[in-house]
C-alpha cells in the first residue's frame, strides 16, 4: 500500500484545491502553457476557441479551454525557479496523487508543459526578434542541491563550474525530443543558462559590480563537445531538471528580446511574445 503523504506534505485548501496553484486535477488539461507575467495569461487565452475555467491566486493566474479540439491550460508562474519548484511539484500533484486519499496513483501520468518565456540572447549572431528552443539547460541556481541526481549528462555543467569557479556544481537537463520535433523549421535551438537573478548573476552591472570579472563573455565564449551557450533567462533548467525526475514531458521556448552582445533590445518586443505564442499554439494543439 502507498504511503499516505501528511497534510503538512501537501497542503490542500479548504475546497480541495492544490495550496499555490488553487486548482483541482479537473481544472488542468494535459497540455501546460507557462508564462512568467501574469498579464500573459490573458495574451495566450483570447486565442483559445473557448474558455471553461479562469482562476488566480498570488503570481499563479490559470486560464484552462480548447483550441480546436485541444484542451489546453495556460498559467503564469512568476520569476526564477523557487516558483518553478512550486509549479511542477503542484502540477504533478493534481496529475499523479489521488488528492482525496493522498496516495500516489497506480498509473502515473505524463504531462507537457511548454514555457513561452522572453530571453537575452548572448551571442552576436542570434538576432533580436527570433524564436529560440531550448535544446538543454544549464542551472547556476542551488535548487538541485536538494533534489536526486537528474538522469542526463553533466558535463557542460562541470565545465560552467569551472569556469566560474563556483563554489558548487550547476545542474545540466534535456528538453523533451518529442516536443523538439513538433516545432517549425523556423525556430533556432541552443543551449539556455538559467540564472538566479536578473541584474549581476546574468554579469549585469547597474551600481553593484559583479563578483565575476567579464562573466557574460567567458560563458560565451566557451565551447562543450561543440555546443556553446545561447541565451539568459531564470527558469528552464528548473522545468528541465524538475520534468525529469517527475517522468513529464518539458520545452522552454525563448522569444530574443534583447542581444546581450551587441546591447540592442527588441523595440517589437510583445509581437515578438505574439508571435511565440502563435507558433505554439500552432505546434502543440
Amino acid at each position: 500500500m502507498n504511503k499516505i503523504i501528511a497534510e503538512s506534505e501537501l497542503i490542500l485548501n479548504l475546497d480541495g484545491s492544490v495550496y499555490h496553484l488553487h486548482l483541482r486535477p479537473e481544472n488542468l488539461a494535459s497540455t501546460v502553457f507557462t508564462v512568467g507575467d501574469p498579464d500573459r495569461v490573458p495574451m495566450v487565452s483570447r486565442l483559445f476557441d473557448s474558455i471553461e475555467f479562469k482562476t488566480a491566486k498570488r503570481e499563479f493566474v490559470t486560464h484552462t479551454g480548447y483550441v480546436g479540439k485541444s484542451r489546453v491550460t495556460v498559467m503564469s508562474t512568476g520569476m526564477g525557479t523557487d516558483n518553478i519548484e512550486i509549479l511542477m511539484t503542484e502540477l504533478d500533484a493534481l496529475a499523479n496523487i489521488d488528492l482525496f486519499t493522498r496516495q500516489e496513483k497506480e498509473t502515473k501520468k505524463s504531462l507537457r508543459v511548454i514555457r513561452l518565456g522572453t530571453s537575452g540572447a548572448m551571442q552576436a549572431d542570434i538576432p533580436v526578434g527570433s524564436i529560440l528552443a531550448s535544446r538543454k539547460a544549464i542551472g547556476l541556481d542551488t535548487l538541485f542541491q536538494f533534489y536526486p541526481n537528474i538522469p542526463a549528462d553533466q558535463g557542460f555543467a562541470v565545465e560552467v563550474q569551472k569556469l566560474l569557479k563556483l563554489s558548487f556544481r550547476p545542474y545540466e537537463a534535456n528538453a523533451s525530443q518529442d516536443l523538439l520535433d513538433l516545432l517549425p523549421e523556423s525556430f533556432l535551438y541552443g543551449v539556455t543558462l538559467t540564472a538566479p537573478g536578473f541584474y549581476v548573476p546574468q554579469g549585469r552591472e547597474v551600481r553593484l559590480k559583479p563578483r565575476i570579472e567579464g562573466m557574460m563573455e567567458k560563458l560565451a565564449s566557451l565551447r562543450v563537445a561543440g555546443e556553446r551557450l545561447t541565451n539568459f533567462e531564470m527558469e528552464t533548467a528548473g522545468y528541465y531538471g524538475l520534468g525529469s525526475l517527475l517522468g513529464h514531458e518539458m520545452l522552454s521556448l525563448n522569444a530574443i528580446v534583447v542581444n546581450r552582445v551587441t546591447q540592442e533590445f527588441d523595440k517589437k518586443a510583445e509581437k515578438t511574445v505574439e508571435k511565440l505564442i502563435q507558433a505554439a499554439l500552432e505546434s502543440f494543439c
